[in-house]
C-alpha cells in the first residue's frame, strides 16, 4: 500500500515535528464478506506491504481492499479471482 505512514515523532529539517499521518484501519474482503480487519497505527513502516491467505476462494470470486488513514483519506481496490 502506498502511503507514507508518518510517526508523528520524526522532526523536518527546521526542527518542526512532522505531523503524525498513517493507515488506521484495514479490511480485506471476499465477495463482499469481511475476511480481514486491522487496526494499525503509528509503528507500521512506509509502503506497507500486506500478505495474508483465504481459503475456499474459487475463481470469478471478487478479492476487495480498503484502507483508511488518521486524515480522512480512503483507498480501496479490488480483483477478480482468475
Amino acid at each position: 500500500m502506498k502511503h507514507e505512514m508518518e510517526s508523528g515523532q520524526r522532526k523536518d529539517g527546521s526542527g518542526r515535528t512532522i505531523p503524525a499521518w498513517h493507515i488506521q484501519e484495514v479490511v480485506a474482503r471476499v465477495n463482499g464478506q469481511p475476511v480481514l480487519t486491522a487496526a494499525w497505527g503509528t509503528a507500521v513502516s512506509k509502503n506497507p506491504f500486506l500478505q495474508f491467505g483465504v481459503r475456499g476462494v474459487k475463481s470469478g470470486d471478487k478479492v476487495a481492499l480498503a484502507w483508511a488513514d488518521n486524515h480522512g483519506v480512503r483507498r480501496s481496490d479490488e480483483v477478480t479471482v482468475a
